[in-house]
């Protein structure tokens, strides 16, 4: 047996990989149950048999993977690579990005994993994208190589934010002001939704209301006026940076949309203004317009990807 486990913000996720590649006892935790990522994992294996104790472990984690020391950027938990394997017993520990996860997934989907989102057809074997706005706003590439794909890990969803228009900007220059360097993660993710609303209420004059992203969205489906405008400008937001990735990737293998608000939402992207700024790119819409986007809508693409990387297919 393999363990693999996909270990966000908020929620963690573990399954057992069988000899055929099978994923087995796959179960959901909420991370603030929990202390750190040795006692979400310890706890998930103490619910199986001995026998199934696994002898290789892929563990995707929302954090810059850079050396032993692994520090979750928006979940304050922090471990050692090594120690991690010795405690897990396991002979090989694989560590990755939770994104970069994802991005081993994307030459695995097909339409029973996907929603897809406007117009454009994907090129065989170019690079693709793969993105999600959650807790933070993950990134990560695909691109062919001589033996299959490589997957290009990064941490996109720092990148500056830019403004489209002019209530953009106004709202850009007011989380400048507030957190100093507007990253891409302050506007598209859970928290992002929030400093949305916020800016947006200050604008109109009606201050910073106190929500939670899942209080925007329900007031969104609702129809109050000030949550619909915060929810357009994420998704027109969330098209701009997708499609600035797509350019400077050179994504004709598509570009897709993880994460875990947007496929909640398919509808509503669908008719927001995502696809149209996404190939709103001047002289470069052309181009654009051959990309095609996604929604992915399976619940776990990163077990789908971590299975890859453990030598599944």
């Amino acid at each position: 047996m393999d363990l693999i486990a996909d270990i966000g913000a908020t929620n963690t996720r573990c399954g057992l990989v069988d000899d055929k590649g099978h994923v087995l006892a796959a179960e959901f935790f909420k991370n603030e149950d929990f202390s750190g990522v040795e006692h979400v994992l310890h706890s998930y294996l103490e619910r199986r048999r001995a026998s199934d104790r696994p002898r290789r472990a892929a563990i995707a984690i929302a954090a810059p993977i850079v050396d032993d020391q692994v520090n979750m950027t928006n979940r304050g938990w922090t471990f050692s690579r090594a120690d991690l394997a010795d405690a897990l017993g396991v002979t090989q520990l694989t560590l990755l990005n939770d994104f970069a996860a994802i991005a081993w997934a994307l030459p695995a989907l097909g339409s029973e994993h996907v929603v897809k989102v406007g117009g454009g057809a994907p090129v065989t074997r170019a690079p693709m994208v793969a993105l999600g706005p959650g807790t933070g706003l993950g990134v990560s590439t695909v691109v062919p190589s001589a033996d299959g794909w490589s997957v290009v890990e990064g941490e996109g969803g720092h990148q500056t934010l830019a403004a489209a228009d002019a209530d953009e900007a106004r709202v850009v220059e007011l989380l400048r002001d507030e957190f100093g360097h507007c990253s891409l993660e302050r506007a598209l993710s859970g928290p992002g939704l929030v400093n949305l609303y916020q800016a947006l209420g200050r604008l109109a004059g009606r201050g910073a209301p106190t929500v939670t992203p899942h209080d925007v969205t329900a007031l969104a489906e609702r129809g109050e006026p000030l949550a619909r405008k915060t929810r357009d400008m994420f998704f027109a937001m969330l098209g701009t940076a997708a499609g600035n990735l797509a350019l400077a990737l050179g994504a004709g293998g598509g570009v897709y949309v993880a994460g875990g608000i947007v496929p909640k939402f398919v509808e509503a992207l669908t008719a927001s203004a995502f696809r149209e700024r996404f190939e709103a790119k001047g002289r470069y819409r052309w181009y654009m317009q051959r990309i095609p986007t996604y929604v992915i809508t399976d619940p776990l693409p990163a077990f789908i990807g971590l299975k890859r990387v453990l030598g599944y297919r």
